[in-house]
C-alpha cells in the first residue's frame, strides 16, 4: 500500500497551532509522506520528532512548490492554518496554491477543528 503523502503549512502566526496539531496525531501523521514549507515543516520536526520534507519558505516559493505537487498528482492532503486577520505580501501565491487544492480536488483544512475531521478522513472508515 503507497503511503499518502500530506502538506502542512501555517502562516506564521498559526506555527504554534500547527506544530501543536501535529504533536496531538503524530502517531497518525507517522503514517503519511509529510511535505512542508520551510519553518513550518521545521517546527513540526521539532514538536513531533517526525521527519518531514521541507521546502523553501512560502513566499520564498515554497507554496509554488507544493501547488507543483498538487498539479503533478504527488499529494493527496493540505493541511494548511491560514491566520484571516494579517494581510499576506505573498497573498497571491496562497490563492493559487488554494485553488490548485480546489481544482485538483485535494482534501484541503484550514484550521485545527477541519484538520482533525480529514485526518480522520484520510485514515479510512476503521479510523
Amino acid at each position: 500500500m503507497t503511503r499518502l503523502a500530506v502538506a502542512l503549512v501555517a502562516h506564521d502566526d498559526k506555527k504554534d497551532d500547527m506544530a501543536a496539531w501535529a504533536l496531538r496525531h503524530a502517531a497518525v501523521l507517522a503514517g503519511f509522506d509529510l511535505w512542508a514549507t520551510g519553518t513550518t515543516g521545521a517546527r513540526v520536526a521539532a514538536a513531533t520528532g517526525l521527519p518531514v520534507t521541507q521546502l523553501k519558505s512560502g513566499p520564498l516559493g515554497g507554496d509554488a512548490q507544493l501547488g507543483a505537487m498538487i498539479a503533478e498528482g504527488r499529494l493527496d492532503a493540505l493541511f494548511f492554518f491560514t491566520d484571516p486577520l494579517s494581510a499576506m505580501p505573498h497573498d497571491v501565491d496562497v490563492k493559487s496554491l488554494l485553488r490548485l487544492a480546489v481544482l485538483y480536488d485535494i482534501p484541503t483544512a484550514m484550521s485545527p477543528r477541519t484538520a482533525d475531521l480529514v485526518l480522520a478522513g484520510l485514515q479510512g472508515p476503521n479510523a
